[in-house]
């Protein structure tokens, strides 16, 4: 029997030289062909930025929808326990006062919605509270569409939106999250 050389042995190995080339040129074009998605997050309109202290407002209580959300996701509106899926009824009903109750808000207007939350809140329970407050303006608007021009909100002229908006202003005031556990 012949014996092998190493030449032999050699020639057996596959030239693996250009895979990290290839390799690398495969990472970028995925890396530069992939799209990441962007988080939305809820949209708010901010107030503009001022160095001026801001100026001192008195509120009638009567006016004020306080929504609290503690720690462990209960709700507490007005000083009394509610579950979320009756908050969007209970905000409508304290902005429109329909009957005229003198424990509700004196005027759409004047309503203000006033939420605030405990840092150890979940944001799941956040979101739900703050779409469900959103949630109870949009009602009120599609139904003053309906009444004042008998058509859907959506398809209103910018003038005839800014007449609704400023009949039922959407107004909620969050105030800063209390520390983890603090429910004041």
């Amino acid at each position: 029997m012949a014996k092998k050389s190493s030449r032999n042995r050699m020639s057996n190995e596959i030239n693996a030289g250009s895979m990290a080339d290839i390799a690398f040129l495969l990472l970028i074009f995925f890396l530069v062909t992939t799209v990441i998605a962007e988080d939305k997050g809820v949209l708010v309109k901010l107030p503009p930025w001022s160095d001026e202290p801001p100026q001192e407002l008195t509120i009638n209580t009567r006016n004020v929808y306080s929504v609290l959300v503690n720690a462990q996701n209960q709700l507490l509106v007005r000083n009394e326990p509610m579950e979320i899926n009756k908050l969007k009824e209970n905000t409508i009903l304290f902005i429109t006062n329909p009957q005229k109750r003198a424990d509700l808000s004196e005027d759409p207007t004047k309503a203000l919605v006033s939420l605030k939350n405990d840092r150890g809140t979940e944001y799941k329970t956040y979101l739900a509270v703050y779409n469900e407050l959103k949630a109870a303006y949009n009602e009120i608007w599609e139904d003053e569409a309906a009444r004042r021009f008998s058509r859907p909100y959506e398809e209103l002229s910018k003038t005839q939106k800014d007449e609704i908006s400023s009949a039922y202003p959407l107004v909620i005031s969050e105030a800063e999250p209390t520390k983890f556990g603090e429910e004041n």
